[in-house]
């Protein structure tokens, strides 16, 4: 199918600052420039256009939130949609967020994690055309993959043309997992990508056009402002941590491996002010010498899994994470060795345990995952189970890259 959309390419250098130091420096020395910061090549588009704005914390340009910025440029803002945690990104894993005025500017913020999950018509009666700016970490099971598709239907059924504004993908060298098998379609995995699927939200909206995943194979008219001085190899930290369990840059590098321990009584730090950094169970007591504490903690978790229990387990705050980017790999090892120490092994997937433990073949995308678990499969055999959905996907994602 042909694909719809506009490119602006981009060959400039500046800001690039991540955190408080710096991001990846491209082989001539040039920082990556974010979409959202090279403003001269969009501003001039939106001027006398009513915008909307899909944004959460992320949604900056240096220190100063797009939205923001853009009002000081002149350029008439009519409403923000927020996503999963908020426009302000003040709401917990998983918790409903309500419609409401921005207390900064006196906007409208129409919340698509609630009774909504894409805008309405009557949300796109006053907008000419909607801007999308999140910071996306690459993993199918990351909701915000999601709010673009409905965005972009909702778009493409009210004639909108939705800009969207590049963002690295930290997570940009892994492309490995099963391949969601469709029948486990859900919130937290929609398309028949594997877990890792190693695109930026501009690559991925390209694919939701070209593979026909909107609803009638609608097509969502685009227009694409490309990372500058990007490649998918490049390390890349985030100037902003994309939600509020991702609170370091460790916990993003980790998310892809770690975040199927979800799916069992294996607590991964939620509760903790390191949450995706470190596993553990109490049943491992006397298996590991490491231990935390979750605990309810306001913004991030209020009820995690082993609440004031003492879990023992693994810490891999300063665990290597060249080694990842070595192999390519998400790491499954992590999953068969916790499995073959816990003593209880027939409820390590029980989830009757806990009402927050989530269903481990939803999170792996694939019936097969946790049966070659209990079977005790070697982490190569389970790996050559996704094969040869895995290669057919990277075939088919090098249609819509934009970068090398």
């Amino acid at each position: 199918m042909k694909l719809m959309y506009v490119l602006l390419l981009l060959s400039f250098t500046g800001m690039g600052k991540a955190y408080s130091v710096g991001a990846a420096l491209a082989d001539g020395g040039d920082s990556i420039i974010t979409g959202a910061g090279q403003t001269e090549k969009y501003i001039e588009f939106l001027k006398g256009k009513r915008v909307a704005v899909l944004a959460n914390p992320t949604t900056i340009i240096g220190k100063r939130h797009l939205v923001d910025s853009l009002i000081t440029a002149g350029i008439n803002i009519v409403k923000v949609f927020g996503p999963e945690h908020g426009f302000r990104g003040n709401a917990s894993n998983g918790a409903e967020v309500s419609d409401e005025q921005d207390p900064a500017t006196g906007i409208k913020v129409v919340s698509l994690y609630g009774a909504k999950r894409k805008p309405y018509a009557s949300d796109l009666l006053n907008v000419d055309i909607m801007i999308f700016d999140i910071q996306d970490v690459g993993c199918r099971f990351y909701t915000y993959i999601n709010v673009l598709r409905d965005v972009m239907e909702a778009c493409a059924e009210h004639n909108k043309e939705l800009l969207i504004l590049d963002r690295p993908n930290p997570n940009g060298y892994l492309v490995d997992g099963p391949v969601l098998d469709m029948r486990l379609k859900s919130g937290i995995g929609m398309f028949p990508i594997p877990i890792a699927h190693g695109m930026t939200i501009g690559e991925f909206a390209q694919m939701i056009n070209g593979e026909g995943w909107l609803p009638g194979k609608m097509i969502c008219k685009l227009k694409i402002v490309p990372v500058a001085n990007y490649r998918h190899d490049m390390p890349y930290v985030l100037p902003v941590k994309p939600s509020p369990n991702l609170n370091t840059q460790q916990s993003v590098m980790l998310y892809p491996s770690v975040c199927l321990f979800e799916g069992t009584i294996i607590s991964q730090g939620r509760g903790t002010y390191f949450p995706f950094t470190v596993l553990g169970s109490p049943g491992l007591k006397g298996q590991f010498p490491f231990s935390f504490t979750p605990v309810s903690i306001a913004g991030m978790s209020e009820t995690p899994l082993h609440m004031n229990t003492v879990c023992y387990g693994i810490d891999l705050r300063n665990y290597d994470i060249n080694e990842l980017r070595k192999t390519k790999r998400i790491n499954i090892q992590w999953m068969i060795d916790l499995y073959n120490a816990y003593p209880f092994r027939d409820k390590f997937f029980d989830r009757t345990q806990s009402r927050q433990m989530g269903n481990i073949d939803v999170l792996a995308g694939d019936y097969a995952f946790k049966k070659q678990i209990i079977a005790g499969k070697s982490a190569e055999e389970i790996r050559n189970s996704w094969e040869p959905a895995l290669s057919e996907y990277k075939t088919m994602r090098k249609k819509y890259l934009l970068y090398e």
